[in-house]
């Protein structure tokens, strides 16, 4: 499906009824527009309204919610003080660390089987 389309005042531009119903977007919908290979890419995109869902805030009493933000800047507190673990490059390193970690916490070193 092709046609012309003039280009007016201020970059200004309609895009035909049939484009418009054929890709699904109305008045009030999102375009991306992109140049590809010295071509105008035109990609409609779904973009939300996150005031729309709803947030935690609503679910906690005052004294939960500051609970919880104690335990934020406790551990806030605790990564900047170097007390945290990681990066991990893979899910191997990852799971080994926990095992470490808790061979510690239980006071004890756990043989490993061989492989």
């Amino acid at each position: 499906m092709t046609t012309l389309v003039k280009i007016k005042r201020k970059g200004l531009m309609t895009l035909p009824s049939r484009f418009r119903s054929a890709v699904g977007v109305s008045e009030g919908d999102m375009i991306e527009i992109s140049v590809e290979r010295g071509k105008i890419v035109l990609t409609p995109q779904l973009v939300i309204d996150r005031s729309k869902f709803p947030s935690a805030d609503d679910e906690h009493t005052p004294a939960q919610r500051r609970a919880i933000n104690r335990g934020i800047a406790q551990s806030e507190k605790e990564y900047e003080q170097g007390r945290s673990f990681g990066p991990f490059n893979t899910h191997e390193e990852f799971i080994a660390s926990l095992h470490r970690e808790s061979a510690k916490l239980r006071g004890t070193k756990r043989k490993r089987p061989a492989k």
